[in-house]
Formats: structure tokens, sequence, C-alpha cells
């Protein structure tokens, strides 16, 4: 069989994988009230073919947010709207992650409710960044993210809760799996990293206290899922949003090491070269993280099969997350098994608007 590494069965924490082709997260702006509907859950379904669906990034809290038309986890009806997403992927024999978000500082007033400013570790704004907002003509755009303001350390459970709070609905939605987005230059990344994050208390300054917070959160989703229902996404090395790291692999390397004492289920590696631009992860540096992460090796960014396969083959990751090929084959599993030609994604249709590039890519049959 081709890729058969690939196409392979994977006991990952809880759940067995039929294969270990995985849908990435993909933002993709299709709820205008945030809340998943019938849309969703046509388009979740047509992909239950993968070993695990990755869903698109989902706002913990209304302050959560930086991106309009993007779906939230913090209301009965987001929760409700998630269910019936949920139980389209189980009812095709899917498993299905939510991946809880933060953008911190990667916002805009205009975003944030009553126009409040966006919270981050550190009052810095990210050099470049934009965010997407909808203007007061009813237009959507980008536009550039306001400077935020630093969280003060006794918010910080309160912020923690959130993730807690956004587990439990979550595991109520019937969710197989929650992902803590900790990577894209987003909140938990913001304090990982030592150019965004420049605070004196016990959540800055070296890398014990700058994963802090990151520890903390995976500690209270896992409470409520089971470590081994829990993944972590990061991206060492990336460079977007204005991001900048000094240390990123000392953190990778205490990271590795404390999220596999907590028996998670998986890391998730955000490449930082997912635009197609920009450097590449060694293999030196793939096969230590494998030395001190137990659990599942998930890589992300720009994957062929052929890739895939020669990842897991080598022994350096154990599945691979394919985001745009996703987008446009629907049955991205059975069309690797086939060796059979992709469909092409339109870029056009990546985010916002309604079937038309997403939910109407053909399918092999």
């Amino acid at each position: 069989m081709a890729f058969e590494k690939l196409l392979s069965s994977l006991t990952m924490g809880r759940l067995e994988l039929p294969n270990r082709v995985i849908m990435a997260p993909l933002t993709r702006a299709r709820t205008p009230d945030s809340t998943p509907g019938d849309l969703q859950a046509a388009y979740y379904a047509q992909r239950a073919g993968a070993g695990l669906i990755i869903s698109e990034a989902t706002n913990i809290s209304p302050t959560a947010r930086g991106y309009v038309y993007t779906p939230g986890i913090y209301t009965d009806a987001q929760e409700a709207g998630w269910k019936n997403v949920v139980d389209a992927v189980h009812r095709e024999g899917g498993r299905i992650a939510l991946q809880l978000w933060h953008v911190g500082r990667v916002s805009h007033e205009m975003v944030q409710p009553d126009g409040q400013q966006p919270v981050a570790p550190s009052a810095l704004r990210g050099e470049g960044a934009q965010c997407f907002v909808e203007f007061a003509d009813g237009s959507a755009g980008q536009h550039p993210t306001s400077t935020p303001r630093a969280l003060e350390t006794d918010e910080i459970p309160a912020l923690v809760d959130d993730y807690r709070q956004a587990a439990k609905r979550a595991k109520r939605a019937g969710f197989d799996m929650v992902e803590v987005h900790a990577a894209n230059a987003y909140l938990l990344q913001q304090f990982l990293a030592t150019g965004s994050n420049k605070r004196t208390d016990r959540y800055g300054g070296n890398v014990t206290n700058r994963a802090r917070l990151l520890l903390e959160v995976v500690d209270a989703v896992s409470q409520v899922m089971g470590a081994d229902r829990v993944g972590v996404r990061l991206s060492p090395f990336i460079e977007i949003f204005g991001l900048t790291d000094d240390e990123p692999e000392a953190m990778m390397h205490y990271l590795a090491e404390q999220l596999s004492l907590r028996k998670i289920a998986y890391l998730h590696i955000n490449e930082p070269d997912w635009t197609g631009e920009g450097p590449q992860l060694t293999d030196d540096f793939r096969r230590q993280l494998r030395d001190g992460f137990r659990g599942t090796l998930i890589y992300c960014g720009h994957y062929t099969a052929e890739r895939a396969e020669r990842l897991i083959a080598d022994g350096l990751g154990d599945a691979a997350a394919f985001g745009r090929p996703y987008i446009a084959n629907p049955d991205l599993v059975e069309r690797f098994r086939r060796e059979a030609p992709l469909n092409e994604p339109d870029p056009a249709t990546f985010y916002g608007g309604g079937a038309e590039g997403y939910t109407d890519y053909p399918t092999l049959d």
C-alpha cells in the first residue's frame, strides 16, 4: 500500500486513530454570529475520514477575539452549535478536537467588548500585526492591531478559568479532545517569547516563569478532559505579528519535558515555514524533541503525503497535519490511499462567505 506509515492506525492518548492524516485547524471566518450552524456541521462531517479533525481556532471568551466571524465556546448557543458539529462528525465515524484560542494582543478595540483594550503579557504592540475587524459600514477587513494593556497578576487566575470553562463546554458538546493553542504569536506564545513578555512577576523573566501560564492552562484543561485527551500546539522559531524570541530552543526543551511529565496526548508543532517561506526545522531538533516528549508528535507545515510518509518512517514524528489540502479535498485520506490527484484550493474563498469554496469541493466519487 502506498503511504503505508501515514495510513496506518495510531494510539494517541485515549483515542485510536484509523490513520495519521490530521486535519489542521483552519480559520474560515464563516460564523457571523460566532455560533457554528448547519453549514459548519456539513463542512466538518465531510472531512470525517481524517485520523483526527482539529477544529478552527475557537475563542474562549469575548475578550479572546481578534477576528470577526470566528466561533466561540463561551455561551450556551455556541456550545449547542458545536454539539451539532460534533454529532455530525461522529455520525460519519470521525473524531474531532476543539482548539482553544485567545489572541492576546493580535486584536483591536473594534473587536473587543465595549471597545476595551486587548490584553497581553506586556503593553507592547506587535510590529506590523493585523487583525480582522468589521467597520462601521458593515464591511470587514484587515486592520492594524491596537496597543494592548498588560494583564495584572491578579487577573491571570480568571484567564486560566476561562480556559477551564471552555474545556467544560467542549466536553459537554462531546469533543473527543481539546487542543490548547499556544502558537502563531497569540496570547500563550506571547507569554512564552522574550520579545513580547517583559513582565517582572512570576509570569515573566526566565524560561520557567514565561512557561507558567501555559502550564497552568494545560493543568486546568486536563482536570476537565483528562490529560490523555489534551494536545498543545506550539510554533517554535516562528516570526509573525511582530513576535520575536531569543530563547526558542530552551523554551521548547523545557515545555517538552514539562508536558511529557503531564502525560498529555500530543504536541502539535506548526513549522516556521508554514507560509512557504522562512527557516525549516532540522532533523536534529526533531530528534531532541522526540527524546524530550513521550507522547504523540504531530508536525504541520506544507506537508505532502510523500513528505509525511518519510517523517513517520524516519521516526521523527507520528502524524502530519494538513491544512490547505483539506480545504479543497474533503476525502483527502481516500485520495492518498488511491494516489489520486488533489483538487486545488481557491484562496479567494478561504475566509468568509458561505458554501462556495467551503462545502462544494468534489470528492473522487
